[in-house]
């Protein structure tokens, strides 16, 4: 039953959010017909268009239920803290940075793995 009232507010709130929008568009409207000069939104819209946004989330975060906890380190149990900082995706080994190095000699060919082979130790 609980389920029932948290659409039935998502769904009033969501409604009556739409309303609010579509009066502050009205309003600006007006203030352009009659060409006055548009400082704020009249009260009433505002508290409206508060209120539905409160509603709606009152309403969506009660049909979403539970919220699970996030276990960031599950995934962390195994591993030792020497092998915690390893990325293997992140090794290059043809990088430009060598090439400031004054021992680096440009090899004659330019495929990657003569540049690894040409690598001063």
């Amino acid at each position: 039953m609980a389920m029932v009232w948290a659409r039935l507010a998502f769904i009033v709130g969501i409604l009556s959010l739409f309303h609010a929008g579509y009066s502050a568009a009205q309003h600006r409207a007006y203030l352009r017909v009659t060409e006055q000069e548009y400082t704020a939104l009249p009260t009433d819209i505002s508290v409206q268009g508060l209120l539905s946004l409160l509603l709606a989330m009152y309403g969506i975060l009660h049909i979403a239920g539970d919220f699970k906890e996030i276990r960031a380190n599950v995934q962390l149990q195994n591993k030792s803290w020497e092998t915690v900082g390893n990325r293997p995706t992140f090794y290059t080994f043809a990088h430009r940075g060598r090439a400031l190095s004054p021992n680096y000699v440009m090899p004659p060919s330019s495929s990657p793995q003569d540049m690894v082979e040409t690598l001063p130790s």
